[in-house]
Order: structure tokens, then sequence, then C-alpha cells
């Protein structure tokens, strides 16, 4: 975006300037994110004809397409994605300028944009969610949450698109970018299921030794890239030749449990990370269902496969919201006793 001309020539209006305008960049965004110009007409409460005449006034403007009808959808093209990504940029400095304009004419409460991706440990997230509606009331804030997916370096947080988040913490807090202040808010690690008939199954843990001679179904890389890519990873130093199996029903832990059960190789299953690491292992319930499908979960020894969860937030914020965040991350990070797994219609990734 830093090298783009805000304003350009028409070489068909006489040398007349086309103005590019942010209600262009919120349509590109609104159409970009909905997919389909009926959706995105009706998000933003306009006429679908009129969106497509503004986003053919700044595919005119920028002087390129942006976006390919197709079959199965829209898709942006590269000079879409480009200026896609710069419109969440520039949009997100306006909306913050302009909140931060009407907070010292006191015109508004503070707001604070949380990103709360999916698929974290609901055992972390709910506390969290409940802690920063707590804080933020006393405090007087506005909450936005947004359930996006955040990657490894925060860059939601980083470009200003949002102003915290809780995520997967891939490399040391050390390595994240100095705007940006990082908590660590505790090490989770996957449920195990191996066959009943297993040798783990009657110890109630198993090595990572065993496990990797074993044939292992494990959620798609891109529902975690960091934690997936560390956890092969750990693997392979056990067994070169390690690979995860992509589960045969990503969003039904019960129905990849039955379809492991079948297999003729033994196969366990590993879930993404979804309880809190421990410093030794803990009694684990079985449930009835999980022993009819001929599965039985078990606990990891030694806790080799992990991945932290931190709270990040911008470090330009006002002192008091910065203050309400670490509030909340310190409160969550204290000891706190680990509750038994039991089987769940979760995802496997």
């Amino acid at each position: 975006m830093a090298n783009m001309d805000w304003a350009q020539v028409d070489p068909a209006g006489a040398g007349a300037p086309q103005e590019l305008e942010l209600r262009h960049l919120r349509y590109f965004l609104a159409l970009a994110d909905a997919g389909s110009f009926t959706r995105a007409a009706g998000q933003i409460f306009i006429a679908q004809p009129t969106l497509s005449q503004q986003i053919r006034r700044l595919e005119e403007i920028v002087g390129t397409p942006l976006l390919q009808r197709r079959r199965e959808g829209l898709q942006l093209t590269p000079a879409g994605r480009v200026l896609l990504d710069g419109s969440r940029t520039v949009l997100a400095h306006v909306d913050q300028g302009v909140s931060r304009t009407r907070q010292a004419a006191g015109l508004g409460r503070p707001r604070l944009r949380v990103v709360m991706p999916p698929g974290l440990p609901e055992s972390l997230t709910v506390p969290a969610m409940a802690s920063l509606q707590g804080a933020a009331a006393a405090a007087d804030v506005d909450l936005a949450w947004l359930e996006t997916a955040l990657d490894a370096e925060f860059s939601l947080i980083s470009t200003r698109c949002a102003d915290a988040g809780l995520g997967w913490l891939t490399a040391g807090p050390g390595t994240m970018p100095a705007a940006l202040e990082v908590m660590t808010m505790g090490e989770f690690e996957p449920q195990v299921w191996v066959p009943s008939t297993h040798p783990a199954a009657r110890r109630g843990t198993i090595s990572l030794e065993e496990l990797a001679v074993m044939q292992v179904i494990h959620g798609p890389r891109r529902a975690h890239p960091g934690t997936y890519d560390a956890w092969v990873r750990a693997m392979q130093a056990v067994d070169p030749r390690f690979s995860f199996t992509d589960p045969p029903f990503r969003h039904s832990l019960a129905m990849t449990l039955a379809l492991a059960a079948a297999e003729t190789r033994p196969a366990a299953v590993l879930t993404g990370p979804a309880i809190a690491a421990q410093s030794q292992a803990w009694p684990i319930r079985r449930s009835r269902s999980a022993e009819t499908y001929g599965m039985v979960q078990v606990g990891l020894r030694h806790h080799p496969l992990t991945a932290s969860v931190a709270l990040v937030w911008s470090g330009d914020l006002p002192r008091p919201l910065q203050q309400m965040l670490f509030d909340t991350a310190d409160e969550l990070t204290e000891p706190t006793r680990p509750q038994p797994a039991d089987l769940v219609s979760s995802t496997t990734a």
C-alpha cells in the first residue's frame, strides 16, 4: 500500500482525477469477506447493482482487475489480495483514530477489539472471556469480539486490525515484534486415544517412542500450522519416517475414533492442544462410548507434545487498557487444578 497512488488520472476522462475513497475499500473488504455480491450487499445495506458499480470503479482507479468470478464463487486476483491486506490496515488505522478522537473529546467509551480464534481450549477461552467482560464493565470499556484465525506473527494485532488476542505462541516471546506485549497463559497438550488392546491402555500412559511406530491420526496442518510442524519434528526425532495421517472426519472425534478402531494396523488418535499440560500424569475418566469403539484415552508420558497459548496486545494501547489485559492474563495464569477429560464432540485438529 505504501506505493499506491491514491489519486490517479482517468485516461478516458480528459485528465480528471479519480479519487480513491474509504467507502471503496470498505465495500471491497465486505465483498472479499462475504464471498458474493449478494451477501456483501445485504451485510452493508446497499443495493447489489450499487456494490457492483463501486467495485468496478475501484478497479478502474487501481488500473487492474481485483477479483475473478468463477463457478465456485469469487476469487481475488494477486493484486486483489495485496489491496485486501492494505485495506484492512488502512481502515483499522482510520477506525482507531476516529475512536481515539471521540474519546479525547469525551464523546465515546474506549473500545477494545479482541481476537478469539476458533479451536482454542475452552478451559482457557471461557474464563478469559468472562474475565475480560468483567474487567471491561468495571472500566467502562466496550469490547468487540473477533472470531478469526491468528498467524504465528499475530499480524492482525501488529497491523492494528485488532487490539489484542489469544493465540498459539509457536516461537518464544522474545521473537515477537517489539510493538507487541506478550504474556504466556499456559501450555496445553493433546488428548491421545489408543486401541484398548494396546499395552498403553492398561498403563494409562504412552511414550513418544510407542506412539511414533503407530499410525497416528491428527488434524490437518492448516488448523494449527505452527503446532503441527513442532509436533512432527518431535515425532521424527524418534522415527525420521514418521508422518501424521489426516482424520477421515475432521470435525467428529467420535467418528474418527470408530474408524481408527477398525484399522488393521494399530492406530492412535491425537487431538489438537486441548488439555492443560501437567507435571505429573493424572487419572483419566474413560468414556463408555469410547470403550464401545475399542479405543481408550491415555496420557502422554513426560508431556513431550505441548503448545503455549499467549495473550498478545498492541504496546501503543492506552495504559488503562493495557493494565486491564495484564490483570486478566495474570489472573488466568494462577495455578489451577486440572479437570479430567472425557470424550467430547470436538475436532481432531
